[in-house]
């Protein structure tokens, strides 16, 4: 593996954070409060913070949900 390969590898973020904090930018960026957000999601707001630390647990079907929700493609949050 060559020197850039190898920095790619390291910069590289796992697609579930990715996701996660793309969802969470979106919030900020259209002032989404912590409760509608978790109502999109299907869960309790406290979960949430549980997302910021392992964004793994967030589910396929949660994440469709955010996206119809708010009218975007899943494009959106992996761009």
């Amino acid at each position: 593996m060559n020197k850039s390969m190898a920095n790619n590898a390291r910069l590289s973020i796992p697609l579930p954070k990715k996701i996660w904090c793309k969802i969470r930018y979106y919030q900020q960026l259209y002032d989404i409060s912590k409760e509608t957000l978790a109502e999109q999601l299907n869960v309790q707001p406290r979960t949430l913070s549980n997302y910021d630390s392992k964004p793994e647990n967030l589910t396929i079907g949660q994440i469709c949900q955010f996206l119809k929700y708010n009218n975007l493609m899943f494009n959106d949050l992996i761009g």
